[in-house]
């Protein structure tokens, strides 16, 4: 297997095919692989898609390995792109999931390989796509763990995975929240733990994404009022767009991979290489 890394910050497994990716002046992006590889073996591209220029740099460069004769192509996006604009909720939107999804396909490509897919419509929207489960980066985040602990699924979508975390955990413990959300405004109005007293017991909050953090604050809050003890955060994918100071504030530690961007060195947080998390 040869590996493509368009993400120059994301390269797990082992070096890539070397390409240049430029720019002409009148504002074209392009890109020119390197010849010097084995072309008859088949090439995985790694990206990470956080804006919709990283999509046009896939599509130059499935399209460039194409004509260098190579047939096997297999694309590993570990956090998809409008994973959740995964419906329509008003008039006037778009299916910003399906867009993606579509130009995907387009590609005809092998295999496209998603971890942790915040929703079931992504596999179905993707063709031919292998679904990474989140239980062996959980495992991970946990292997020096020795206290007990309980799980906690912050909301209805996390609620729906974390059987399978807990049956490969051992671990019963499992605590359930729901939220509230104004689908005008998104902002979420009411937040409840359906547990009355944690008795002091560290609480493993673990999702997929997490942007601002306001899911998490909240159930951080509820949590503490309900005699949690210490609380730890597992989240696949860290977008972290509000950062980590408010987060702190509540959590202990918390856990992510570098699937959709990388960190620097904090106090606390730990960036696990997604390569390890698999």
């Amino acid at each position: 297997m040869n590996y493509l890394h368009l993400d120059s910050e994301f390269t797990p497994f082992q070096k890539g095919i070397d390409y240049k990716y430029f720019t002409f002046s009148g504002g074209e992006p392009s890109i020119l692989i390197a010849k010097d590889f084995d072309k008859t073996l088949p090439v995985t591209i790694t990206c990470r898609i956080r804006e919709f220029n990283s999509i046009g740099k896939l599509l130059l460069a499935v399209d460039a390995l194409r004509r260098l004769g190579v047939v096997e192509i297999h694309l590993l996006i570990p956090y998809f792109p409008g994973a959740r604009q995964d419906r329509i909720m008003q008039k006037g939107e778009a299916f910003t999931a399906k867009v993606y999804a579509d130009l995907i396909n387009n590609l005809h490509l092998k295999s496209v390989s998603v971890f942790d897919v915040h929703s079931e419509i992504t596999p179905t929207l993707l063709h031919n796509c292998n679904s990474i489960s989140n239980i062996n980066f959980v495992k991970k985040c946990l292997e020096n763990f020795e206290e007990d602990y309980c799980l906690v699924a912050p909301d209805l979508g996390a609620s729906k995975k974390i059987y399978s975390v807990a049956k490969e955990l051992e671990n019963e413990n499992v605590i359930f929240c729901h939220k509230n959300r104004d689908i005008r405004t998104g902002r979420i109005t009411h937040t409840e733990v359906f547990k009355e007293d944690l008795e002091q017991k560290t609480c493993v909050i673990i999702d997929d994404i997490c942007d601002k953090g306001t899911t998490f604050i909240e159930v951080a809050k509820v949590l503490k009022r309900k005699n949690a003890g210490k609380l730890i955060l597992i989240i696949s994918h860290g977008i972290f767009s509000a950062g980590f100071e408010v987060l702190f504030e509540y959590y202990d530690e918390i856990f992510t991979t570098d699937s959709f961007r990388t960190f620097p060195e904090i106090e606390n947080l730990h960036q696990i290489d997604f390569e390890l998390a698999l």
